[in-house]
């Protein structure tokens, strides 16, 4: 059975020209999504994404990182919010990303933009030291969905039993990307599908997040033929 779940890949560089020649390269290794890393481009402005974007011309999830959640936009908040709106009326951004803990009143700004121009957006949260309580983490999903169309987390596992948590949280909740980080959690990406997830990211080079899974695995794991018990039965 085909996997659902769309592969994305980060693509974080300094300079327009290695974003499109790194952009085309993951396309061409089955890449369904690529995620702009607007927080990577060196003076990033406006003209440059948009011609960027439509140089790549391949379905793009936009993000502009913030320092507090591992990116490394280095302008004001407003400056990295006015960004991702230029973002919202181009024609191959899918989806905006915008973090959860952004001050309340730019997040409301940008996803207000993202719904008049009929764009999809992933409201995210990101723990790169602990694994918070299941409550707490459905707490914020939760809170997540009732702003945009993707609610989406990421956090630092210690234990095996905190990648457990993560997989109680696609159990319980739809529309989520939920990603248990770093070498412990890596088989969190790869079952995401199982549990209908809408995306999961993986890499083919820079790695972006701590446990991120090469494309090439990544497809073949998810598009992995299971045993049906009940068929192997039939044709004994």
């Amino acid at each position: 059975m085909i996997s659902q779940t769309k592969i994305a890949i980060p693509v974080l560089k300094k300079n327009t020209e290695d974003i499109i020649t790194t952009a085309k390269d993951y396309i061409k290794k089955g890449a369904d999504i690529l995620e702009l890393r607007i927080d990577g481009i060196v003076d990033a402005n406006s003209n440059t994404i948009e011609e960027t974007i439509e140089e790549i011309a391949f379905p793009i999830i936009a993000t502009n990182r913030s320092k507090d959640e591992g990116g490394y936009f280095i302008g004001s908040e407003r400056e990295r919010i006015n960004i991702l709106k230029s973002c919202c009326n181009l024609e191959y951004v899918e989806y905006i990303d915008i973090e959860l803990q952004t001050d309340p009143c730019l997040r409301n700004y940008i996803l207000g933009k993202c719904k008049e121009n009929g764009v999809k957006t992933i409201v995210s949260f990101h723990d790169f030291e602990k694994t918070p309580p299941v409550d707490d983490l459905l707490s914020i999903v939760k809170e997540e969905k009732s702003y945009g169309d993707i609610a989406k987390i990421a956090v630092m596992p210690n234990n095996l039993e905190d990648t457990i948590s993560i997989l109680a949280i696609m159990s319980r909740c739809d529309n989520t990307i939920a990603i248990s980080m770093g070498e412990l959690g890596s088989y969190t990406r790869v079952i995401a599908s199982k549990f209908n997830a809408p995306i999961t990211f993986a890499t083919s080079g820079d790695v972006t997040a701590p446990g991120q899974i090469d494309i090439e695995t990544m497809k073949l794991m998810l598009n992995m033929d299971l045993v049906n018990h009940d068929d192997l039965l039939e044709d004994m």
